[in-house]
């Protein structure tokens, strides 16, 4: 049996995977067919010294409340339209950012689907055939990575919409955690 937190997060998960969960359940709050989010992933023990008024406004001042070790905090929306790639590109956290995550939606198809791909698409075309596969899945990705190098996933098909149907790792979503952990390279 595993001790689950008020939010449902098992208590025995590390930082990071706590972390990923709780925007995960944050983010399917929200329903689907959403914007790519950005956050910023602060250290809790931290954020509640040298911003009392933000943590407070976060729920974080209550003496003996439990609290996560890291502290998600939602960035400004992305900007519409502009590709996830070089909005990332854009992105310098300061000193006090211990991490940072996303959550994205994304279509999605199995294996055995990668063999019908016809040759020669470019990426709209791609797109498009995907949309119209019989076999696509909507998934909503979110992935976190620290500065240490850190990762995690988790995965969440919308077929299957329940915290207990959300699959997690560090190696799930290999490319978003690069392109994450490149906006702490200076």
């Amino acid at each position: 049996m595993s001790t689950v937190s008020p939010s449902g997060t098992p208590m025995a998960a590390g930082p990071l995977t706590r972390a990923v969960l709780e925007i995960d359940e944050y983010a399917s709050t929200l329903g689907w067919d959403q914007p790519a989010r950005l956050f910023a992933l602060v250290d809790t023990t931290r954020l509640r010294a040298d911003e009392p008024a933000l943590a407070a406004q976060l729920g974080l001042d209550e003496d003996g409340a439990p609290t996560a070790p890291l502290t998600p905090v939602e960035q400004d929306e992305i900007p519409a339209g502009t590709p996830l790639d070089e909005f990332l590109g854009t992105i310098a956290w300061p000193d006090a950012v211990a991490g940072c995550a996303m959550t994205v939606e994304r279509l999605m198809l199995p294996p055995s689907a990668e063999a019908s791909v016809p040759d020669n698409l470019d990426e709209t075309a791609l797109a498009a055939w995907v949309a119209s596969h019989p076999e696509r899945q909507e998934v909503r990705m979110t992935v976190a990575v620290l500065r240490d190098g850190a990762r995690e996933s988790a995965l969440r098909l919308r077929e299957k919409d329940s915290p207990n149907e959300v699959l997690t790792g560090s190696g799930l979503v290999p490319g978003l955690a690069e392109a994450l952990s490149a906006t702490f390279e200076a």
